[in-house]
């Protein structure tokens, strides 16, 4: 299956670090805690601890780093240049399944239906109107591994279509309405800021919240780190937990602050008005197990997860 494949490739780099016995810096050095994240709104909340002070209150040194590939990042926390990274839970779980030995320590953005952060999206004048109207056509999503693309897959099949008729195409969010205009696809499965930037033109409409095809409320992305770090570096573990939890809690209530922080990491202007992802403000393995259960179901997972076996228990 295509989409096993690329899910155990973005863990695939981390294995050869893992098996080369490169020794992790990190773990040899606790002055400097290196963090990595998304310069984006799913993986805000470091950018927002670092602004806010909040790592520097808790006595950490840390150094912020943007990562935008799964496979580097996993790969940097396992050979120890990176002590802690986010990802999503459908890497995050690939990346067990395959044996390296990483944990979550705490959690990231969340889906929550009652604002939607992901949809199907189509062209405003499209033919297509129905999930079964998507069968054989082209589908675009960032890439063949992530949430967008589960999700969509989800929602065509719970309503009347055939995910396993339709050619998926990897094309960054930013360019999926070119590439509709194009002709190239039919249709795109893609995420905030580029669904509001879609919604917000001239050219685009929304299909289908497909988020809802997994549930109401469930985590889409997770911080990690190794099992050793997490067991030989508790408080540090615990530490990074309460921050990143405050800062998620600080960015739900103050979205025009956090919108100027986030501008400064990633360089892309965040409109007022636009809709903003929700940040995680518990640690709840329940809210990770209806993924877990749709990578099972698509066969992405060989054998069914339980979420509380993916959680650091050095963290509450």
């Amino acid at each position: 299956m295509r989409a096993r494949a690329l899910a155990v490739r973005v863990v695939g780099a981390a294995l050869v670090v893992l098996l080369s016995g490169a020794a992790p810096s990190i773990a040899q050095d606790d002055a400097t805690i290196v963090i990595a994240g998304t310069a984006n709104d799913s993986g805000g909340e470091i950018f927002y601890a670092k602004d806010l002070g909040l790592f520097e209150k808790a006595g950490l040194k840390v150094d912020v780093q943007a990562f935008n590939n799964p496979g580097a990042t996993a790969a940097g926390v396992v050979g120890g240049t990176l002590t802690v990274a986010a990802m999503t839970i459908p890497g995050i779980a690939a990346a067990r399944e395959s044996g390296l030995p990483i944990k979550i320590i705490a959690p990231s953005s969340i889906y929550a239906s009652a604002m939607p952060t992901s949809g199907i999206i189509v062209l405003k004048n499209s033919a297509i109107k129905k999930a079964s109207d998507l069968n054989g056509k082209t589908i675009a999503t960032r890439d063949i591994s992530n949430m967008s693309y589960y999700g969509a897959k989800a929602w065509i099949d719970k309503n009347g279509g055939d995910s396993k008729t339709i050619k998926w195409v990897e094309v960054n969010d930013p360019q999926t309405v070119a590439a509709m205009k194009a002709g190239r696809v039919d249709a795109a499965s893609v995420s905030e800021p580029a669904l509001d930037d879609a919604l917000h033109g001239p050219d685009a409409r929304l299909l289908a919240a497909c988020y809802d095809a997994i549930g109401d409320k469930f985590m889409i992305a997770a911080y990690f780190t190794t099992e050793d770090y997490a067991r030989m570096h508790p408080d540090i573990v615990r530490k990074i937990n309460v921050i990143i939890l405050a800062a998620g809690a600080w960015a739900n209530k103050n979205h025009a602050q956090s919108a100027k922080i986030l501008e400064k990491y990633s360089g892309v202007p965040m409109l007022p008005g636009y809709t903003r992802v929700t940040y995680a403000e518990r640690m709840r393995p329940a809210d990770v197990q209806p993924v877990l259960d749709l990578l099972a179901n698509y066969g992405v997972l060989k054998v069914p997860m339980r979420a509380t076996d993916l959680f650091a228990p050095q963290v509450p």
